[in-house]
């Protein structure tokens, strides 16, 4: 009989498996948190703190910014490279990156954009200086943007160093005010690790399989969607050769309908071990794993959710930046808030609560709660509100 993942307990799974059913407390384990999610994205924007951050206080609230930076450049515990995005990944998963190195370097090969019309020896400078100098950022350099200067235009020199990082023949050193440093992969990366050579097929597996386990549950999408770092075609290829230890289940959605997904062989055992989430009202990162992939966030919670960085401030329906509120299982409205570090303050600018949630005083405290936290990590003492504080006058 196909085992059943009802929506309540599919959430609970689901939030557990993203840590974010526990309490964001006690001893921290950075290194364990980046493992148990395969990566922590990295984004410039520092509306707050930047999401990279944001994601892992989420997770344990001990976190402070330079933790990650430490992780990476001083005891190389972590490599930078493209998952779906720009990444931090567990140093130990690299034997099994080598290909998405080879698929990136091919890629950006291709590409028009990164063209740079620079000759072999202008690309042997850049390595020799490297090699002579140590880490190098891109200021280091002094080509120009030529022709027109579009919004993602970068100096050829700042794409020839991204196309040798893509390609793994350089590595992110370290990072300085979110400023990447490149330097030579054999002086970054471990070379046991460097050393390892495992075929295409074993690579695949591995990225399949740690993409499910990570997901809980989910479909042959999914699952490549998770690194980014297969095809759709080597997904469903794997799921045939795979198939004996792996288990079909029925997934209920939000709105009561089921459908058909992938999971681990022993899922019902996670079902039954998962920890109902805590009622903690948590402020979560645009960018957090636990609802980047927006189709999934929806069919599981009914909460339908865009990031609206890039579109027209005239067109967005909600704002720049807008932060979604979970509490316990349920998502129970949104907040934009922007940080003032220098004033040591939080603002809050606007704020929704979501359709048919009453927002009680008791609600309204632990959202106060949890903002006042947010601002302690970036050193902010108090958080004002320049809209309309959430009290039972607000009840939908």
């Amino acid at each position: 009989m196909t085992f059943r993942i009802q929506n309540r307990d599919a959430r609970r799974l689901w939030l557990n498996t993203q840590g974010l059913a526990a309490t964001p407390t006690g001893p921290l384990d950075l290194l364990q948190i980046i493992k148990n999610l395969g990566f922590v994205q990295l984004d410039t924007i520092r509306n707050v703190t930047r999401a990279h951050h944001h994601i892992l206080w989420s997770r344990n609230q001990n976190y402070r910014e330079p933790m990650l930076n430490k992780l990476l450049a001083e005891k190389r515990a972590l490599f930078e490279h493209f998952t779906h995005d720009a990444s931090v990944l567990p140093m130990e998963f690299y034997p099994m990156w080598k290909r998405q190195f080879r698929r990136m370097g091919e890629k950006v090969n291709r590409s028009a954009y990164y063209k740079t019309g620079l000759c072999k020896a202008d690309l042997e400078a850049i390595v020799a200086r490297i090699e002579a100098e140590g880490p190098l950022s891109t200021h280091a350099f002094d080509t120009k943007i030529t022709g027109k200067k579009e919004m993602w235009a970068r100096p050829p020199h700042k794409l020839e160093l991204d196309n040798m990082w893509y390609a793994g023949k350089l590595s992110t050193s370290h990072r300085e005010s979110f400023k990447k440093f490149y330097d030579l992969s054999e002086r970054v990366i471990p070379h046991d690790l460097r050393s390892q050579d495992h075929p295409d097929d074993a690579q695949i597996d591995w990225l399949c399989r740690a993409a499910l386990d990570r997901l809980a549950f989910g479909s042959p999408t999914e699952i490549q969607r998770f690194w980014e770092a297969t095809e759709r075609q080597e997904v469903e290829s794997w799921i045939e050769k795979s198939k004996e230890g792996l288990k079909q289940v029925e997934l209920q959605a939000a709105d009561g309908s089921w459908s058909t997904a992938l999971a681990p062989i022993d899922i019902k055992r996670r079902v039954e071990v998962a920890l109902q989430p805590t009622k903690r009202l948590r402020v979560l990162n645009p960018f957090d794993p636990a609802i980047r992939d927006r189709a999934r966030l929806f069919r599981l919670f009914g909460f339908d959710y865009r990031i609206e960085i890039f579109v027209p401030a005239s067109k967005r329906i909600w704002g720049y930046y807008v932060y979604p509120l979970l509490e316990g299982d349920r998502f129970v409205g949104r907040i934009e808030i922007k940080a003032d570090r220098k004033a040591g303050k939080l603002k809050v600018a606007r704020f929704w609560p979501e359709s048919g949630v009453k927002w009680s005083g008791s609600r309204a405290d632990k959202l106060e709660a949890e903002l006042y936290r947010f601002a302690r990590l970036v050193g902010a003492e108090t958080v004002d509100w320049v809209c309309q504080h959430p009290t039972k006058s607000l009840a939908q």
